[in-house]
């Protein structure tokens, strides 16, 4: 992942007062437009602001800047920090467009009756909600309970399929719940037969075609025959003009 340069314009005073590298040079290392590097030369861009020695702050080295001086052509780079500081982990409820709070109730009663496992700082997490809004819908006692409907919150986008897949699992293990075959079988792809055999033993039914106990009609077994289907034809014509008569 690319270091972003700390203050370009200061860093590209200093660079102008105290380097002979080019103004496209310098505009190129700190993600300026080359005349705004020369109005930072003529004193006409960034009037007040002291310049900011790269090379102090790890973001530049000397040889670097010497490299690009014996070459106009070449473009410096920012040096990779010596110090990673990890992103800190915000703490609290997901947050929510506003667009999508009015959902949050419709996403509270799918969770409730679909997952009835999770823990109420479970649902906090994926739809971003407190606690007194989960007890009001699953008492019914939300001021608008007549017009929740459940809807999945992936769905409404207010959380992800994986962050809900990992909150399922976190509370089936804690309760001790059997997870689902897909856990153990993984996720196949199943052929017609199987998908048939499958949807047969579900449903009870062993009729299905291509089952076993389908019987077979016997004019799919006999070849048809042009003559006897034009006699048919003539006679169900001559009966047809029978009985118009």
């Amino acid at each position: 992942m690319a270091t972003t340069l700390l203050m370009p314009k200061a860093t590209a005073v200093w660079l102008v007062d105290n380097t002979s590298l080019s103004f496209e040079q310098i505009a190129a290392f700190c993600g300026l437009h080359p005349l705004e590097v020369q109005g930072v030369a003529d004193g006409d861009v960034a009037g007040g602001i002291m310049g900011v020695n790269p090379v102090q702050n790890g973001q530049l080295t000397r040889e670097e800047i010497e490299k690009a001086e014996a070459d106009p052509n070449y473009r410096m780079k920012v040096s990779d920090p010596k110090v990673r500081v990890a992103a800190t982990k915000r703490k609290g409820p997901r947050y929510t467009p506003i667009s999508r709070r009015n959902e949050r109730p419709n996403a509270i009663r799918w969770l409730l009756r679909n997952h009835p496992e999770l823990k109420d700082a479970q649902i906090m997490r994926l739809v971003g909600t407190t606690k007194s809004t989960i007890d009001s819908v699953r008492e019914n006692t939300h001021w608008n309970s007549a017009n929740i409907q459940p809807m999945d919150p992936v769905t409404l986008g207010l959380c992800s399929q994986i962050d809900l897949d990992l909150e399922v699992k976190r509370a089936a293990a804690k309760s001790g719940q059997p997870m689902a075959d897909e856990a153990d079988t993984g996720t196949m792809l199943l052929t017609a037969e199987e998908a048939l055999a499958t949807a047969g033993g579900r449903t009870g039914a062993t009729d299905l075609p291509g089952g076993p106990d389908e019987t077979r009609r016997p004019e799919q077994d006999e070849e048809l025959d042009a003559d006897s289907v034009f006699a048919k034809l003539k006679s169900l014509k001559s009966d047809s003009a029978d009985q118009d008569d």
